[in-house]
């Protein structure tokens, strides 16, 4: 059993309700053909928008989405999933709100899914260093901005992998978002 299969196995997807309206059950199947684990054995992409999030709203699976994607950069995946795992992790790291029905338990999915993503802090950077690709390396990049409370550390990892990272990422081009209010 691989990693994220082990992490997708941990989840009480039966009981957690998805964006969808339907039980999350079906999240386990998108997932692993996401990793190229499904019938196919080659990784296929599976939009979860409105499933797990929206530009608006994080939804119960989140937290545990959060997790599988963590296992699945520790896990071996061909470029294109690992891409696809980054950009799911980025979209819930940057959630904003909570679905009614999660908000109504007090849950804050948001910030959940940002401290899950914190678990993870070295496989992001691990991300950013490994030169597999420089899209990829942006993407983790990015989530690090988010997460990352050792600013320090960030805008020294910054100037080290400066050349790994998409223009964009470059030190003195995207300062201005590593200052979060909250972080500071």
């Amino acid at each position: 059993m691989r990693l994220i299969e082990m992490e997708i196995a941990r989840q009480p997807w039966k009981g957690m309700l998805c964006g969808c309206g339907n039980r999350a059950e079906h999240l386990a199947q998108d997932l692993l053909r996401l990793a190229g684990r499904g019938p196919e054995r080659e990784p296929s992409y599976v939009s979860l928008e409105e499933h797990v999030w929206s530009p608006a709203v994080l939804w119960e699976p989140s937290p545990a989405v959060t997790s599988v994607a963590l296992a699945a950069l520790a896990d071996e995946l061909a470029p294109a999933a690992r891409g696809w795992f980054l950009d799911l992790l980025q979209c819930l790291v940057a959630g904003e709100g909570t679905d009614f029905a999660s908000a109504g338990h007090g849950l804050d999915l948001p910030e959940m899914c940002r401290g899950r993503a914190v678990q993870g802090l070295w496989l992001l950077y691990e991300e950013v260093m490994s030169n597999r690709s420089t899209s990829a390396a942006g993407t983790a990049f990015e989530i690090l901005t988010v997460v990352e409370s050792d600013r320090a550390r960030l805008e020294r990892i910054g100037e080290i992998a400066a050349e790994l990272l998409p223009v964009c990422c470059r030190p003195g081009l995207c300062d201005d978002g590593f200052v979060r209010s909250d972080l500071s």
